[in-house]
């Protein structure tokens, strides 16, 4: 019997704003699909067509998040490993082994590797990406909805000029994370902030 691989990754631990997602992928060998890769390095078209090709061709997928508040609980890495692990763990059909993106694996039990740069070379990795990007991508569609005057749908919560502006305009929102040093420092005086506390890298 052929041993189960599921892919991992996550999408959205840089933005200031939104859950942060993850999705795990496991493909059929004979139903291989073309044109995966690092979900950064495709198109919006490309990535929506090829996540509708995943879910439909996949021997097994699954999408979870991570809220605003685990974020900002605790710290947005740790936030992305409990993403992964409850993608993995939604799993229709349990993996012998998970591949993930990065330096670090969730805390899992099966066996687990981590991959640099495996959303680019690995095929299952780069399916996940694609799930985690698009299915994040529509979360931060519906948060628009509701909080229009930042932004969202365009950069999807990352700190560009636009978003930064907004935030200094309209303050930060309960879609804000409020751990990382942009937001945190809309929030209190920057005479409170100790000296050289930058907050957990984003």
């Amino acid at each position: 019997m052929k041993l189960l691989i599921a892919g991992v990754d996550e999408a959205g631990r840089g933005p200031l704003a939104g859950p942060v997602y993850a999705a795990a992928v496991i493909l059929d060998p004979a139903r291989p699909i073309k044109g995966l890769n690092d979900s950064k390095k495709l198109s919006e078209k490309k990535r929506d067509r090829l996540a509708l090709e995943i879910q439909e061709c996949a021997l097994a997928w699954a999408v979870a998040s991570s809220s605003v508040a685990e974020i900002d609980a605790i710290n947005i890495l740790q936030a992305s490993l409990l993403a992964m692990r409850r993608a993995v763990e939604a799993l229709p059909s349990a993996p012998d082994e998970i591949l993930v993106d990065g330096l670090h694996c969730p805390a899992v039990s099966m066996k687990a590797r981590a991959i640099v740069r495996g959303d680019a070379s690995i095929p299952a990795i780069a399916a996940a990406s694609i799930l985690a990007k698009t299915a994040r991508d529509a979360e931060l569609l519906r948060l628009h909805a509701v909080f229009p005057q930042y932004g969202l749908d365009r950069h999807k919560g990352y700190p560009t000029a636009a978003h930064l502006a907004a935030l200094h305009e309209y303050g930060a929102t309960v879609i804000h994370r409020r751990s990382f040093a942009p937001v945190r420092h809309l929030l209190v005086p920057r005479d409170t902030v100790p000296a050289g506390h930058k907050g957990e890298k984003s």
